[in-house]
C-alpha cells in the first residue's frame, strides 16, 4: 500500500472535459499522472464510486465547499479519483457542481486505484473492484500525507482534515 514519503505510480486517469482548450478535446482525455503533479501541491481524494450515498453527500460537497480554502493554504488542484469511466465522474461532477473546483478523475479500469494498493473487492454489494476511501496531499508526485478510512467509515479523509494538513505546512 502507497505511503507517506512514496512517489505516486505512473500510469494515467481520465478526466471528462465539457469545453474544449488547452490541448484537450471535448469528451474523455488521459493525463499523465508524473506530469501532471510535477511542480504542483494536489489533493486527491478517492471514493467507492460515483452517486453513491456518503460520496454524493457528504465527501465531494466538502471538497467543493473547501476549494477556495484549499487551495489558499497552498493547493494548486483537487482531484476526486474514483473506479468510473470519464463519462460517469463528467456527468457526476455537473451533477455536484465541482466546475473550476474539483477535478473529476476516472480510474475505469482501476489501475491507478490498485497500484497504489487502494483496491477493495465490492462484489458482493454488486459493484465488483472499487476504491478505498482515502485522502491525501501530493507535492510534486510525492505522497506528503495519507488519511485511509476503515471499511465502511468517513471520518479522516474529508476535506476538513486535508485543508488542516495543508495548512500546517507539511507541503
Amino acid at each position: 500500500m502507497l505511503k507517506v514519503g512514496d512517489k505516486l505510480p505512473a500510469g494515467s486517469l481520465q478526466e471528462f472535459i465539457e469545453v474544449e482548450g488547452d490541448g484537450c478535446s471535448l469528451g474523455p482525455n488521459s493525463f499523465d499522472i508524473e506530469k501532471s503533479t510535477a511542480g504542483k501541491t494536489v489533493a486527491i481524494f478517492a471514493l467507492p464510486g460515483a452517486y453513491t450515498p456518503t460520496c454524493s453527500a457528504k465527501h465531494v460537497p466538502g471538497y467543493v465547499e473547501q476549494s477556495a480554502a484549499l487551495k489558499a493554504a497552498g493547493v494548486d488542484e483537487i482531484w476526486c479519483v474514483s473506479v468510473n469511466d470519464a463519462f460517469v465522474m463528467g456527468a457526476w461532477g455537473r451533477d455536484q457542481k465541482t466546475v473550476g473546483k474539483v477535478r473529476m478523475m476516472a480510474d475505469g479500469a482501476a489501475a491507478f486505484t490498485q497500484a497504489v494498493g487502494m483496491a477493495q473487492d465490492l462484489s458482493a454489494r454488486g459493484m465488483g473492484i472499487r476504491s478505498q476511501r482515502y485522502s491525501m496531499l501530493v507535492v510534486d508526485g510525492v505522497v506528503k500525507t495519507l488519511n485511509v478510512e476503515a471499511p465502511g467509515k468517513f471520518e479522516v479523509s474529508d476535506a476538513g482534515t486535508l485543508l488542516a494538513q495543508a495548512r500546517t505546512g507539511l507541503t
